[in-house]
């Protein structure tokens, strides 16, 4: 297929691959801070819709663009929070929580908007984030900072996950909780901290879509990132690293389906051009899923002094 070749060979497809990867790799690695710690957030994918919205409303109302981050960011932790209460605390069942974390927020931000512009057609816009035109790579330079930020986040993680006692302690808690315990370490509040610290990276994934790649908030924008944050967790095998290759695999599959439907000479329907980086990713996942070493306690509540 000669138009596919010509269109990986582009510059602008890879940086339309960044772009799309960007708010999956920030997803991503929230939850697998989370699920490093033992706990299951399925609630990203309302997390994201949150911080899509409180970042592109403290922006609105003049807060400034890190300051919408930043919004976006204590949004997420808030709602980390409420499912850390619920799973490590109460130790109720993490899907259900998360499930209803993501109907929770989800709801909040719609309501929230409804609200707060009752008499609008037209999403009110902001400014956002420019292009980091100063850099001397040509990809990179196209992208904005919260692209850089979460490029360097992923070897951050990585260090921190592997190099530092407060790493070591956050896997012991995903795997032998009982052991950490032993040590004089309190379970809860690592595994309250990894789910807070994750949930504001998700909220930070959601800020990126209304302030870097569109500039105004409007319903269904997340469309499912969150779900594929989770699958990628997966396929990555619980490691940063491989984490920002999925999320580059994904948008590169996505940016490719998104210009090949719009090619002249595209022949089948448009629908198997959107299935195409879903149906991928799936048979990737399956191919990877089988060797993956998912962390022993993951899941799993813990009560102080079970053994």
């Amino acid at each position: 297929m000669p138009e596919a070749f010509d269109v990986v060979a582009s510059e602008a497809f890879w940086v339309a691959v960044l772009r799309i990867a960007t708010p999956l790799i920030l997803g991503t690695l929230g939850v697998l801070l989370c699920e490093r710690a033992g706990v299951l957030n399925l609630g990203i994918e309302g997390i994201m819709v949150a911080g899509a919205f409180i970042g592109w409303l403290a922006v609105y109302a003049g807060a400034g663009l890190w300051g919408g981050v930043l919004a976006a960011a204590a949004a997420g932790a808030l709602f980390g929070l409420l499912h850390a209460g619920l799973t490590v605390g109460l130790a109720l069942s993490q899907h259900v929580s998360g499930l209803g974390i993501t109907m929770l927020a989800t709801a909040l931000s719609y309501y929230g908007y409804r609200v707060g512009f009752p008499k609008v057609n037209t999403p009110p816009t902001v400014t956002p984030f420019a292009e980091m035109t100063w850099l001397p790579l040509p990809v990179l330079s196209a992208q904005t900072p919260l692209t850089l930020l979460a490029l360097v986040l992923v070897p951050l993680l990585a260090w921190f996950i592997v190099r530092t006692p407060a790493g070591l302690a956050l896997r012991m808690v995903g795997e032998n909780p009982q052991a950490a315990e032993g040590q004089g370490l309190s379970v809860a509040a690592l595994r309250t901290s990894a789910v807070v610290a994750g949930s504001a990276l998700m909220g930070v994934a959601g800020s990126f879509l209304t302030l870097a790649a569109f500039n105004a908030f409007f319903f269904n924008m997340v469309n499912g990132r969150g779900w594929v944050c989770v699958a990628l967790v997966v396929f990555a095998s619980w490691r940063p690293g491989k984490a920002l290759l999925g999320a580059l695999l994904f948008g590169f599959f996505d940016a490719l389906q998104l210009r090949l439907q719009q090619s002249p000479g595209a022949a089948l329907p448009y629908q198997v051009y959107l299935m195409l980086p879903y149906l991928l990713s799936i048979a990737a996942l399956v191919l990877v899923a089988r060797r993956a070493a998912y962390p022993q306690a993951l899941m799993k509540p813990y009560r102080k002094g079970e053994r």
